[in-house]
């Protein structure tokens, strides 16, 4: 057998935790069946993922992407209508915050020089959504690319329906200059086409004159089907990270795989559900009265968010006939205090 080519050899990418601030969660809002008198404080966690590339916006050989920027650390930068909600989810920690973890690391505060520079260092970020406890500080990275959900920047605008009034955004959160969405995500035949049709924020196209800067990659990004996943995005066009549509929590949702081995894929389901219980089965979301007469969950469409933890169940299901797959939910505390030493600089 001739040696694979150098395009042709796979790539992998190495991934790291950061801590990102921590809210509070009322257990009967996110798992039914929880009990009303159970708050859990949780983290927001971020991840570094470092390509072995050549970085399209600054010297060096390594891309480093950022997967979600947790809470704000100056906590009056979030809009006046979101303000209710936060004090609703107290304690709110925010130090560190994405930025300080990125500087410093879990490891020793008072080292000289940083790690990282989230002015200068970070090549992308990817937002799994805009919830207030997700968008953290994009200030903070002044010469990073942002890429988000189809629909997110008209979401931001607009709002969409009444649980998710436009006041509730800062329209001017991420810089338009350098701020791209992913394409628009089809639906035809997955049984929520008048969901989407009624309900779903506009894509927003990439200005002419964008300051952004993508992957080679990027031109040829389209929602493909990989293992049992029906719609991805090959970040890189290498194989090693694949964008995850994930509908339901939030318009614009969506989550990452990540290769870091032959063997290994790590999956980072951002709010796909806020329990591992929820993951495995062993529990349901919870539904509870929407002020309106109606009923809702912490998601958008509860129907739809059924339906992305079936979809990852069936991917990583299928990965695991030949590969380990770890996957980590952004407020699971548990996974948290049993990996400390996998925060930046460790690896996952």
């Amino acid at each position: 057998m001739a040696e694979a080519t150098q395009e042709e050899r796979p790539v992998y990418v190495t991934i790291s935790a950061l801590d990102a601030g921590h809210l509070t969660l009322p257990d009967h809002l996110f798992v039914a069946g929880g009990n009303p008198e159970v708050r859990n404080t949780v983290p927001s966690l971020s991840f570094l993922i470092r390509h072995p590339s050549s970085p399209v916006s600054r010297g060096g050989n390594v891309t480093n992407l950022v997967f979600d920027l947790g809470v704000k650390r100056d906590r009056l930068g979030y809009a006046a209508a979101q303000q209710p909600h936060i004090v609703a989810r107290e304690p709110v920690i925010t130090d560190p915050d994405c930025a300080a973890s990125l500087r410093k690391g879990a490891g020793d505060k008072d080292r000289d020089g940083d790690l990282l520079n989230p002015e200068t260092d970070v090549d992308f970020v990817i937002l799994s959504h805009v919830h207030w406890d997700h968008i953290g500080t994009p200030s903070d990275f002044p010469s990073t690319t942002f890429v988000v959900g189809s629909g997110t920047l008209d979401l931001m605008r607009n709002g969409a329906g009444p649980l998710y009034p436009a006041e509730l955004f800062n329209t001017d959160e991420l810089p338009a200059s350098r701020t791209v969405e992913f394409p628009p995500v089809p639906v035809k035949g997955d049984g929520f086409e008048k969901y989407y049709a009624t309900n779903a924020p506009a894509h927003t196209s990439t200005p002419t004159d964008t300051q952004a800067e993508l992957p080679p990659s990027a031109g040829e990004w389209s929602w493909q089907p990989f293992s049992g996943f029906p719609r991805t995005i090959d970040f890189f066009g290498d194989k090693s990270v694949y964008v995850i549509d994930s509908p339901g929590h939030l318009h614009g949702h969506v989550n990452l795989l990540v290769r870091t081995s032959e063997t290994k894929y790590v999956y980072l389901g951002g709010d796909c559900c806020h329990d591992t219980r929820i993951l495995s089965g062993e529990k349901e979301i919870a539904e509870y009265d929407d002020g309106r007469g109606g009923i809702r969950s912490v998601h958008v469409h509860t129907g739809l968010a059924r339906k992305t933890l079936a979809e990852i169940d069936e991917g990583v299901s299928r990965l695991k006939k030949d590969a380990d797959v770890e996957v980590v939910l952004a407020h699971d505390k548990g996974w948290r205090e049993r990996n400390r030493h996998r925060f930046w600089p460790g690896n996952l």
